[in-house]
C-alpha cells in the first residue's frame, strides 16, 4: 500500500529573513512539523515541505505569507505559526496580511497586538465602527484583552480621556461574605484580570500611576449605578453574570464621546438560573439596534494555550 506522499520546494530570497521565519534552532518550523503533521527540511534559503498534499499545501501557504509579513516589517512570533494555521484551515485563500497587520497598540516592550483570528479583526473593525460592541465567546478567545488595547490605544491618541473597566461581583462558588478584609478587599479577586491586562499593555508602574490620577478605573459593576459616563472608553467584563437590570443600568451610564465593550461568555452563567442573565437577554432584545455591534467567538479562535482549544472541544463535546 502506497501513500500520497507529496514533496514541495520553496526559495526564498537571500536577504537574511528566512532566519527570522525558521526562528532560533529552527524552534518555528519544528513546532509547525508537529502541528500540521508535516516534514520540513530547510536550509539557507531553500525549504521542502514533505506529507498529504493538502497538508503540504497549507504549510506552504502559511509559510510563504508569513515570511511576506516580515518583509512588511510585522515582528513575527513564534505563535504567529499556530494562529495562521488555524485561520488557513478555516478558509485556505485567506490573507493573513489583512488580520496580522492590523496593528492595535504597542505595548511597553515593543510587543504588537493585532489580531490573530478572522473573527478577532472582525471584532477590533467593529469596535472601530461603532459605540457599542458585544463580544461573545469562550474563554481564550481575546474578548477582554482586545477591548483594553483598544481602550488604552484610544486613551493614549486622545479619543477619549479615561478608561473605565468594570465585571459584576458574582460569587463562583464562594461566598463574598466569608472572604476577609473589607468590600474593595472582598471584590478585587474579581478585578484581578483587569489590571493583568493593563500592567501587560502599560507596564505595571505606568498603570499604576493611572489608576492614581483616576485616569483607568477599576470597580464593580454596583459602582457604575447613577453615574454618566462621558468621553471615556468603557469596558464590562464577565457580563454573563449581569442581572437583565444591571446589564440596562450599565448600558444607560454610557454618556457623549463615549463607547462601550461588553465581553461575556454565556457558557459560564454563574447566576442561579441561565435565563436571568443580562447578556443573553441583550442579544435578544439589541441586536437590530443600528450603532450596536454583537461579534461571536468560538473554540476555534482561542489564542490561550493550545490545550485550552482542546479542553473547550472536550466540554463541548461532553454535552452530546
Amino acid at each position: 500500500m502506497t501513500t500520497n506522499i507529496i514533496h514541495r520546494e520553496i526559495s526564498f530570497a537571500d536577504n537574511g529573513q528566512a532566519g527570522t521565519l525558521y526562528g532560533e534552532l529552527n524552534k518555528n518550523l519544528i513546532a509547525l512539523e508537529k502541528s500540521a503533521g508535516v516534514s520540513i527540511n530547510a536550509r539557507g534559503t531553500d525549504m521542502r515541505i514533505s506529507g498529504m498534499p493538502h497538508d503540504v499545501e497549507l504549510v506552504a501557504t502559511l509559510v510563504e505569507q508569513l515570511y511576506g509579513l516580515i518583509g512588511k516589517g510585522y515582528p513575527i512570533y513564534s505563535t504567529d505559526f499556530a494562529f495562521g494555521l488555524k485561520v488557513l484551515e478555516s478558509n485556505p485563500k485567506a490573507r493573513l496580511d489583512k488580520i496580522f497587520l492590523d496593528k492595535v497598540y504597542v505595548t511597553t516592550h515593543n510587543r504588537v497586538i493585532s489580531p490573530k483570528t478572522r473573527n478577532q479583526k472582525l471584532y477590533i473593525d467593529a469596535i472601530r465602527q461603532n459605540d457599542i460592541v458585544f463580544g461573545i465567546g469562550p474563554a481564550g478567545t481575546g474578548k477582554t484583552y482586545l477591548a483594553v488595547a483598544m481602550a488604552v490605544s484610544a486613551l493614549t491618541s486622545g479619543q477619549v480621556r479615561s478608561i473605565i473597566l468594570t465585571r459584576p461581583a458574582v460569587e463562583a462558588g464562594e461566598k463574598l461574605g466569608f472572604l476577609p478584609g473589607d468590600l474593595a478587599q472582598k471584590v478585587n479577586p474579581y478585578l484581578r484580570p483587569l489590571h493583568d491586562a493593563l500592567n501587560d499593555l502599560l507596564g505595571p508602574e505606568r498603570a499604576f500611576d493611572l489608576i492614581e490620577q483616576e485616569i483607568i478605573e477599576i470597580a464593580p459593576l454596583a459602582f457604575m449605578r447613577g453615574r454618566t459616563l462621558s468621553n471615556a472608553f468603557i469596558i464590562l467584563d464577565e457580563a454573563q453574570n449581569t442581572t437583565r437590570e444591571q446589564m440596562k443600568m450599565f448600558l444607560t451610564r454610557i454618556g457623549f464621546d463615549s463607547r462601550a465593550v461588553v465581553t461575556g461568555d454565556t457558557t459560564q452563567v454563574d447566576l442561579p438560573t441561565r435565563s436571568q442573565s443580562g447578556l443573553l437577554q441583550a442579544k435578544k432584545i439589541l441586536s437590530t439596534i443600528e450603532g450596536i455591534s454583537f461579534c461571536s467567538f468560538s473554540k476555534v479562535d482561542v489564542v490561550r494555550h493550545p490545550l485550552v482549544q482542546k479542553i473547550i472541544h472536550a466540554y463541548e463535546k461532553s454535552k452530546s
